[in-house]
């Protein structure tokens, strides 16, 4: 038998995060967009292209995840490249997806 650790409360910072990684993980597009970019890194047209959507949604979600420092980016002369940057949150949408596909 394992001894547990004392409760912890959460400090508003911590709660304020947690309910925003939510918030981003709430949203369709932003959760094609980050189960895209964990296959691979991609502009901002690529992911526009391949999962249909205007440039400038693409541009809003990529800086609502950027500011959450869920996406990260590299620039490669004028073009951005995204991918994932908090590796547990990929971890939880990725363990989502497979809850919601095992029937």
């Amino acid at each position: 038998m394992t001894e547990q650790q004392p409760m912890h409360e959460l400090d508003d910072e911590t709660l304020f995060l947690v309910s925003q990684t939510f918030k981003a993980l709430c949203d369709p597009t932003r959760i094609r967009i980050l189960h895209l970019l964990s296959q691979k890194e991609c502009s901002v047209n690529e992911i526009a292209s391949k999962l249909d959507l205007k440039q400038s949604t693409v541009s809003h979600q990529l800086r609502f995840l950027k500011n959450l420092r869920l996406v990260k980016y590299k620039r490669e002369k004028t073009t951005y490249y995204y991918s994932p940057d908090d590796q547990h949150v990929m971890n939880l949408l990725a363990q989502t997806i497979e809850h919601a596909q095992h029937h």
